[in-house]
């Protein structure tokens, strides 16, 4: 399934839903029909926020899928609760990031082909430990963006970057979490743009820290967050997952990678992320950014320059959507 939190307009209250065709299905509004025409209530007892879903995911994902699969094939627009439709055309919602309010984003640096570049830049060799260790910093959480929003341009900084990734969001959390029991903890997946401020990054590494402010401004997720069993035909033989990754900006290809790139599994950065600390439900664990996926490895010149007030920057992953933003 793929999962969304989404608004009807810019003041609205959040609202949890699926996606079902072209359609976005409101899950507390379809409970409520569903109990008004069949005397069950049991849809009722779902939370009404994704991330309230994830506390107890097993038990919530199954009861999604039954409310799923009970509700009208045809014209699902045409139902109502309480006045309001049960479902309403994707377009004309706001999708938010899948989950807007985590309690953390952690961003791992994954792709060894784009490690190698960004330390080529600084004269640096690839460090023996990178293969051995799942490195990550942490992020902004209360910075996050979903598709079609709007970024700000970051004041004081004249090289913005985007980054192409991909993430998984935590199901049920949890401690010190082997990596052969990690993807009961892996709700689903979901497009990441780790917006950069490359010159404010710059400044603060020379110091031997961040990056952090660099980073802090924005980061965007989404469309959805797609559950495993959608992707079960896209692992390969070789153990890994297999999705093409783009980034368009203003219509032109710009970064081409491939999931199956990655270095370290999400499985070895869960166990890593919760070694000694506590992974909560609906946090983010990014990959990192794909060999490719971004100007900084690609050099300004050779893309146009650094990403400009006005310009479209579209990331698409294969089976996870698009995500696309705006700066302003």
């Amino acid at each position: 399934m793929k999962f969304v939190t989404y608004t009807l307009d810019d003041n609205a209250r959040p609202r949890f839903g699926f996606k079902k065709d072209d359609y976005i299905v409101d899950v507390i509004r379809s409970a409520i029909w569903y109990n008004e025409n069949n005397q069950d209530p049991s849809f009722l007892e779902i939370p009404s926020t994704l991330k309230k879903t994830l506390e107890n995911w097993d038990t919530h994902f199954s009861k999604l899928k039954e409310l799923d699969l009970s509700l009208p094939a045809i014209n699902i627009q045409s139902y109502s609760s309480g006045g309001a439709p049960i479902a309403v055309l994707e377009t004309d919602v706001q999708l938010m990031a899948p989950i807007p309010n985590p309690q953390s984003f952690r961003d791992f640096y994954a792709f060894e082909q784009h490690v190698r570049s960004a330390r080529k830049l600084r004269g640096l060799e690839m460090h023996p430990d990178w293969f051995k260790i799942a490195i990550f910093y942490f992020s902004n959480p209360a910075a996050l963006y979903g598709h079609r929003e709007e970024i700000p341009y970051p004041k004081g900084t004249e090289e913005l970057d985007f980054e192409l990734e991909f993430s998984v969001i935590i199901a049920n959390g949890g401690s010190d979490i082997s990596s052969e029991d990690a993807d009961r903890h892996i709700a689903g997946y979901t497009i990441c743009n780790d917006w950069s401020a490359r010159d404010l990054q710059r400044e603060e590494m020379a110091m031997s820290l961040g990056p952090a402010k660099g980073k802090d401004f924005a980061s965007s997720f989404g469309p959805y967050m797609v559950t495993p069993d959608e992707l079960e035909d896209a692992w390969g033989d070789d153990g890994k997952l297999h999705l093409r990754m783009t980034c368009h900006v203003n219509g032109a290809l710009i970064s081409d990678g491939n999931t199956n790139d990655l270095y370290h599994p999400f499985t070895k950065m869960i166990e890593r992320a919760s070694m000694n600390a506590k992974l909560l439900p609906g946090d983010y664990l990014g990959s990192g950014t794909v060999g490719t996926g971004c100007i900084l490895e690609l050099r300004p010149e050779n893309t146009g320059g650094w990403i400009k007030k006005g310009d479209v920057v579209k990331l698409e992953v294969e089976r996870l959507g698009v995500l696309e933003n705006t700066i302003v």
